[in-house]
């Protein structure tokens, strides 16, 4: 018999919070009162056992429910024993006294020196000796007669399975994550070598599978991985009762708070219930984009990475694999032999694993199940062949490997497919339902350092201030606008807005566009799936989703609202529901998807109002609805049948009057029926008005200027993720008129091959010549009225329309007439180099003029849009803050064989004298160029002296500019004499700078001397008359008076109304001094908006 020694328990009073240390369990409950009892935990004594073992004391918990002087705060920590019932109820000992011999769930005290006990779920070490428990005390239990008062209407006889009786010895740690393997028998189940190898290669097999990520994902990095990345959902534990509430309360009701709400962590699944009873069974449910599958991914990887130690085995299978094996039968082991290999050695102990082999069973609304004796048989064997569906109905019931623990994810809809009685516990994933989850969601995302290498070098990618300053204003805007928040609480949308917001702010994959991205959005979400496996139709969930959702969407865009009552989402849903079928299909997807597609608005004055879950998705869905031709007039509906029967008709009856007119006199006939063939063409024609109507409203949308920013539609987007910083561009409120930009982008990249095959997977194909009509319909619309000039934002958009369609011949036909190119003031990110170049880099004909002037441009972006310089004939790359950096590039560009370049502007960027030097090289080698403007450009002296001695390398240049570039006397009388001297310079402008007097009237005199040299601006006046150029100057000095120094634009002015006044003093002729008049006030006008003098 083993020596126990004598522990200490401690209590911690619920009142006072202090902890007492008694000897005996019995009195430290008394002690602790009635109802005052908040934990309970030995901190000392233990038993040894025959062989001198030290084994740690156990701690019993009652299983009950209800309040006792035991109950507990669910804050318990996991070292603490949480009863949920009295110790000391011990009205029924002496039955317990007598059962427990004949029940031998415990042994004796010298029973093999504190052998394991046969119980299910202790944690490694628990090995329980009579004499351990003696320490409850002779009032509640003997010495030799052990089993707990509670036991004896718990308990059945020991059959090899779990009975819940079995539980009361346990050591509660909280998390089945952390704790040890369980005790018991099966403890030494796979130490042999061959078969730890096997269980190790499984291990490999599946993290390599399941370590596996789709293209889509591969996006944020080559190092992207989800152990990196993953953020567990809430999961909110639930009861059969809830899972019965009506399903239109389901479908449309305002989120519950989840804070009141019980919550599960990921390692808790499988902790015992509240009334201490074991769980086999868990049922995880939610709607489609919870994270269902990711939740799968990471458990299965959590086990093969070693951080699931309580299973010892785990087999995942996937029910929709199941279901396509159909009734044909095969053995439960055979199907596990047959999907991981390694595990065939080890297949006959499969039995006898117990609790710590692990069933995983993903998507169960794939199977049809069918719990009833009649439809599906009772079978206990893993090697007996019977239908898949068949053996996942055993292994539920706990008739096949009874002690195996099972993990069930489904839909809300098929939750009912298991009866309850078979589910220890149902859990509810309901994504990010707390904001912090989203941010940290968002910051592992984003931050990923290398989340650019997968453009194929194309680009560069952001820095971490820019990914840091991305995150930080998302952040913001999840705080204060609350509409995306409650789009995020689904994971998959917290995808979406990392993948788009990667889209715009990264560098894009080659063939990458907004459309593939929300196609891969749904199809990582849906993936083809059925809406209802056991409906005669098999429909898939994407095809019902855009006849419905699309519906709503396109009558959404038609009347241009976002918010819609329940009478409007009700009339989508039920429209044309005549069978019971299409009811059950309808009940289907309210429960599944339904939340997934629209979402409670909780904007001010929309409250009871419903939106899309973003609105980009309103405007693709739309999009979809038409180009899978389910917009029909009920003209269409039925002509469309009338029209394909009558033509049938027609022919036959056409070919057999034809021939029996040759025998009779019926030559009338047969030209009445060749009239029935004109039917079909006729319909055809109004199909074809209606896809022109489509076109007509879709082009509209594009061009329209009335939108409230009037921003391109990818800084709109931006802008919808990301929030607006700083003030609103108008002081008004924004207009009633929604607009919807991106309906007509979405209408292009859908029609696009690539999308079209995602389509296709999805259930939802769009035909051949469904897409080339309406891309021929779209395409007459834009070649009307896209020949007109459009503003800048509009005409990115028109690029970016042409970059979703994805279709190099399209576009080329319609951009044939597009001679300029005018982006000035759009912000030219990265994406928007990367649309205009592969939109424009590929076409025949030359652009008359490129200007991409105050559009934030770097060296990154110029070597992006290279393809479109060398079609330019003029370009204006002005205000880009471009620096020496950028020269290197414009340089290679000048020396390009296909270079056509004829007038460069660079004014205001700090080029810099250093730039200057690369920008010569180019000179030299280039043959096109005539006109170069280098305003303001940082030059000084060194740069005015550099152009001076590498400027005749160049013959063709005809005008300079260096105007504004802080030079003095010396340097610019050195180009001024380089200038006469060269055989092209017809013109060179000094003016600004900072000449002297004396200066200026150097350079006058040199500009006005020999003829045939080039002639130097310097000022507005030439002697006593007024400059023909006067008008260039003041009106570049207008152009730029807000982004140059305002005090030194001030003192040329001043010294040039100066020299005005002079001139018109000079002067006696009335019509000079009339013009010097007139120019003097302009200068005064510009001084006025200086603060200046203004006389």
């Amino acid at each position: 018999m083993g020596i126990t020694t004598s522990p200490v328990w401690e209590v911690v009073s619920e009142v006072t919070g202090t902890v007492l240390a008694f000897d005996n369990l019995q009195r430290a409950v008394l002690e602790a009162g009635p109802g005052r009892l908040k934990a309970v935990r030995t901190v000392g004594g233990s038993n040894a056992g025959a062989d001198g073992e030290e084994v740690p004391t156990p701690i019993l918990l009652c299983p009950a429910p209800g309040p006792c002087c035991c109950s507990l705060s669910p804050r318990t920590p996991s070292a603490w024993a949480r009863p949920s019932r009295c110790l000391l109820q011990g009205s029924d000992a002496r039955a317990a006294r007598q059962e427990a011999p004949r029940r031998g769930l415990w042994e004796q005290a010298g029973d093999a020196g504190g052998r394991r006990t046969p119980g299910l779920g202790q944690p490694r070490g628990n090995r329980i000796g009579g004499s351990a428990l003696s320490l409850l005390g002779s009032d509640l239990l003997s010495h030799h007669e052990v089993e707990p008062p509670f036991a004896q209407d718990l308990m059945g006889p020991w059959s090899g399975k779990s009975t819940p009786a079995s539980r009361v010895l346990m050591r509660h740690h909280g998390s089945s994550v952390g704790s040890g393997p369980p005790s018991g028998r099966h403890e030494q189940l796979f130490r042999s070598t061959s078969a730890a190898e096997a269980i190790q290669r499984h291990r490999r097999n599946l993290a390599e599978w399941f370590s596996r990520l789709p293209r889509e994902e591969r996006q944020f990095g080559p190092t992207f991985a989800l152990d990196t990345i993953h953020v567990d959902p809430v999961i909110r534990e639930s009861t059969p009762d809830e899972l019965l509430r009506p399903p239109s309360e389901l479908a449309l009701e305002h989120q519950l708070p989840l804070a009141r709400l019980p919550t599960l962590a990921l390692s808790q699944l499988f902790d015992p219930d509240a009334c201490g009873h074991r769980v086999q069974t868990v049922v995880l449910y939610g709607t489609v984009g919870t994270g269902k599958s990711t939740l799968v991914r990471k458990m299965v990887l959590d086990w093969c990475y070693g951080r699931l130690p309580a299973f010892e085995l785990l087999i995942p299978f996937s029910c929709e694999d199941l279901s396509s094996l159909g009734p044909t039968p095969a053995s439960l082991c055979h199907l596990v032999a047959q999907r991981y290999t390694p595990l065939k050695e080890i297949l006959p102990l499969m039995a006898t694993t117990g609790s710590r082999l692990l069933f995983v069973l993903h998507g169960l609304e794939h199977l049809n199940l069918d719990f009833r004796l009649a439809g599906t048989g009772l079978c206990s064997d893993p090697e007996k062949p019977e239908a898949p569906a068949a053996i996942i109905v055993n292994l539920l019931r706990k008739y096949m490997l009874p002690e195996a623990s099972i993990l069930v994810t489904t839909r809300p809809s098929a939750i009912g497919r298991i009866p309850s009685k078979y589910v220890g516990r149902y859990g509810e994933i309901c994504g990010f339902s707390d904001t912090n989850l989203q941010k940290l969601y968002f910051q592992l995302r984003l931050n990923q350092p290398d989340c650019g290498h997968s453009a194929g070098g194309v680009g560069v990618s952001p820095t971490p201030a820019q990914r840091d300053n991305l995150v930080e204003m998302l952040s913001r805007n999840l705080e204060g606008h609350h509409q995306i928040a409650a789009a995020c609480f689904l994971p998959s949308y917290c995808w979406l807005v990392c993948a788009t917001l990667h889209f715009l702010h990264a560098p894009t994959p080659v063939g990458q566009t907004l459309t593939s991205i929300y196609t891969s959005f749904l199809r990582l979400n849906f993936n083809g799936e059925m809406l209802d496996s056991t409906a005669p139709s098999k429909l898939s969930l994407m095809a019902y989703a855009a006849r419905t959702m699309g519906k709503l969407a396109y009558e959404g865009v038609s009347s241009r609202k976002t918010y819609f009552s329940e009478e409007d989402v009700h009339g989508c849903l039920e429209a044309g529901i005549r069978t019971e079928e299409e009811f059950q299909l309808l009940h289907v997807f309210r429960r599944d998807a339904l939340r997934f597609f629209l979402a409670p608005c909780v904007e001010p004055g929309h409250l009871g109002t419903f939106v899309f879950t973003v609105p980009a998705m309103q405007e693709y869905l739309a999009a979809l609805y038409i180009v899978l031709g389910l917009r029909k007039t009920t003209l269409q509906q039925v002509g469309k049948e009338v029209a394909e029967l009558v033509g049938r008709v027609g022919e036959d009856v056409s070919l057999v009057l034809g021939i029996v007119a040759k025998l009779l006199p019926l030559r009338a006939l047969p030209l009445l029926f060749n009239l029935l063939k004109v039917v079909p063409r006729v319909f055809g024609r109004v199909v074809g008005k209606s896809r022109e109507a489509v076109a007509q409203a879709m082009v509209l949308e594009m061009f329209r200027e009335e939108d409230y920013y009037n921003d391109d539609v990818l800084d709109q987007m931006g802008a919808s993720i990301l929030g607006r910083e700083g003030p609103r561009c108008h002081p008004e409120e924004p207009p009633e008129d929604e607009v919807f930009e991106l309906f007509p982008m979405f209408m292009g990249g859908l029609l696009s091959a690539h999308n079209r095959a995602m389509l296709a997977q999805l259930g939802c194909p769009i035909k051949n010549l469904d897409a080339l009509e309406n891309a021929q319909a779209i395409k007459k619309k834009l070649g009307k009225l896209g020949r007109r000039v459009l503003p800048p934002s509009e005409l990115l958009d028109h690029l970016f329309f042409h970059y979703e369609f994805q279709n190099q011949r399209f576009s080329a036909e319609v951009l044939s007439s597009l001679r300029q190119l005018n982006l000035a003031g759009v912000r030219m990110t990265p994406l928007k180099c990367t649309v205009v170049a592969a939109v424009l880099g590929t076409g025949k004909h030359a652009l008359e003029e490129v200007n991409l002037a105050s559009c934030q441009l770097d060296p990154a972006g110029m070597r992006t849009l290279m393809p479109v310089f060398l079609r330019a004939r003029k370009l204006g790359l002005q205000l880009n803050s471009l620096g020496p950096e950028a020269c290197r590039d414009l340089r290679d560009l000048l020396l390009h064989d296909q270079c056509q370049i004829t007038t460069l502007r660079l004014s205001n960027n700090p080029l810099t004298a250093t730039g200057v030097a690369l920008l010569v090289e180019g000179l030299a080698g280039n043959t096109s160029l005539t006109h170069l403007s280098l305003l303001h450009t940082g030059l000084g002296d060194e740069g005015l002296e550099l152009l001076a001695a590498q400027l005749d390398r160049n013959q063709q240049l005809q005008e300079l500019n260096v105007a504004y570039n802080g030079a003095g006397d010396t340097a610019a009388l050195a180009l001024a004499k380089a200038a006469w001297k060269h055989p092209s310079l017809e013109l060179l402008h000094l003016y600004f700078n900072e000449l002297s007097s004396e200066g200026r009237q150097i350079l006058r005199d040199l500009g006005g001397t020999a003829e045939g040299g080039a002639r130097v601006v310097v000022s507005l006046t030439e002697g006593t008359a007024v400059s023909e150029y006067w008008s260039v100057i003041l009106s570049e000095v207008q152009r730029n008076l807000n982004s140059w120094d305002r005090g030194r634009v001030q003192r040329h002015l001043e010294l040039l109304l100066q020299d005005l006044e002079d001139n018109r003093g000079a002067t006696l002729n009335p019509w000079r001094k009339a013009q010097l008049l007139r120019v003097e006030g302009e200068v005064r006008a510009l001084l006025q908006q200086l603060g200046g003098p203004g006389s």
